[in-house]
């Protein structure tokens, strides 16, 4: 299994050089050179597997350069550290599935891939006898499953990037709170676009990132993404265990790579119906799928802050495949989006998309709303992000199917946004509880990429 660049400009590497790589040095994504596929009667046998036995059925396909017992050591340890024995547990509530995707060490799902990948990078830096900068930016989850990630690891150190008051006070805590020496947090004024745009820049300055060895944990390394694709095969398996119905997916999302985890393991042959992709707001990627809007608009705040994205990092894969597998037409698309603030697709290639993807923008009264109901209904509190994809589920899936909703998070980490839909904060965990109080460190600076670079070179370790 070879790697290659959305905008053609590299030659095909193997799985560890593109974990290390993050962003491919022609500036484009990485993707497999072709999908594995599974058959219904290797799905069968996958049924009773725990979750880390089927996460190595799934991650062994995309990897051949690290030694079996080595991946399935790695990816034990990864799930140890969570807090439910089934990793992401299936509860159905009020005509839905929940996928609690929660249940990691900072309370949402991007601990479901960062914890691999933080023993990933551990793993390859200590077999090359090399050491790893890391810059990330996050909109609120990223950033502290990252750092939960990594912190501590030999060879590592790690600069996150979050917009200034754009979070949820919990994320930040999450974040400023460890004060490990190799972790560095810097607050932005500005937005998670400004932050994003930032770290692409650094990593598309190829001098910069060979010298200070530079790399990636946000969604633009393929190691997350594939990670992410282990729960779509475990929630379709322990669905149809109890129904014969279509089974399809509500997915909350703002920077595409959890609903782009989806579509690969439908191209892998997972018998997904529909893919539902629910915004906020900022609904660029609606817009998109609905009304063939790819253009820019401003980033508008909500009580969903974790989508509060306009510009979705991961849309690149997917277009590279909308696009018949051609760098050329991914580069000219990208050319248009930086002059014109927009990408254009034809009719025919917005046809392929509606049958991969189908969407709806909840707007935050709805997710307010959703929040009482479903609370009243069944007693189940939800998070913003999740209420968003539960309300999208409601209105545009079948009630005859197996809805299932990702929970991206843990609702006490939104408590504010709780206690507004509800008149009380969520039930804290211990985790959380533990915060307050801590010693925080946090650089806030404007979004200036030259002060960013400063810091950077000041504190490299």
């Amino acid at each position: 299994m070879r790697y290659i660049s959305t905008r053609g400009g590299i030659d095909p590497i193997h799985f560890k050089d593109a974990v290390m790589m993050g962003l491919a040095s022609d500036g484009g994504l990485l993707l497999p050179e072709s999908y594995p596929t599974v058959t219904m009667e290797q799905l069968e046998s996958w049924r009773k597997l725990d979750y880390p036995e089927l996460a190595f059925e799934v991650i062994s396909r995309y990897v051949d350069d690290i030694p079996t017992s080595d991946l399935k050591s790695l990816i034990n340890r990864s799930y140890a550290t969570f807090t439910h024995p089934e990793i992401t547990p299936l509860v159905k509530k009020d005509g839905v599935y929940i996928l609690e995707l929660f249940h990691g060490v900072t309370l949402a799902f991007k601990d479901v891939a960062l914890q691999f990948l933080g023993n990933l990078f551990e793993y390859i830096l200590a077999e090359r006898k090399q050491t790893l900068n890391i810059i990330g930016a996050t909109s609120g989850d990223t950033g502290s499953a990252a750092i939960h990630g990594v912190r501590g690891k030999k060879g590592i150190s790690i600069f996150i990037l979050h917009p200034l008051g754009k979070t949820s006070a919990v994320q930040a805590l999450q974040m400023t709170s460890v004060t490990d020496v190799n972790v560095h947090n810097i607050a932005v004024r500005g937005t998670f676009d400004d932050c994003q745009d930032m770290v692409k820049e650094l990593f598309g300055d190829l001098e910069f990132k060979e010298k200070y060895s530079l790399g990636a944990v946000n969604s633009i390394n393929w190691a997350r993404v594939l990670a992410q694709v282990v729960y779509y095969f475990y929630a379709w398996l322990r669905v149809t265990d109890e129904t014969d119905a279509p089974v399809n997916f509500s997915v909350p999302t703002g920077n595409f790579g959890d609903i782009f985890a989806g579509y690969v393991a439908k191209r892998m042959g997972l018998p997904v119906g529909t893919l539902l992709l629910a915004t906020n707001e900022n609904n660029i990627l609606t817009r998109f799928i609905t009304a063939s809007d790819y253009s820019l608009g401003k980033v508008v705040s909500t009580v969903s802050p974790s989508m509060d994205i306009q510009i979705a990092s991961n849309f690149e894969r997917y277009l590279f495949h909308l696009f018949a597998e051609n760098p050329a037409r991914v580069k000219e698309a990208f050319a248009e989006l930086k002059e014109h603030g927009r990408i254009s697709c034809n009719s025919d290639e917005m046809a392929l998309v509606r049958k991969d993807f189908c969407s709806a923008s909840v707007n935050q009264d709805d997710t307010l709303q959703t929040i009482r109901d479903f609370y009243a209904d069944t007693g189940y509190l939800l998070d913003p992000h999740t209420a968003v994809g539960v309300k999208a589920a409601l209105d545009m899936l079948p009630p005859d199917s197996a809805r299932i909703c990702l929970a991206t998070a843990h609702p006490a980490k939104f408590s504010e946004t709780v206690e507004q839909a509800l008149g009380f904060q969520a039930p804290v965990p211990e985790s959380v509880k533990e915060l307050h109080g801590k010693p925080t460190r946090c650089e806030i600076m404007d979004a200036d990429i030259d002060k960013v670079r400063e810091f950077f070179v000041a504190h490299v370790g």
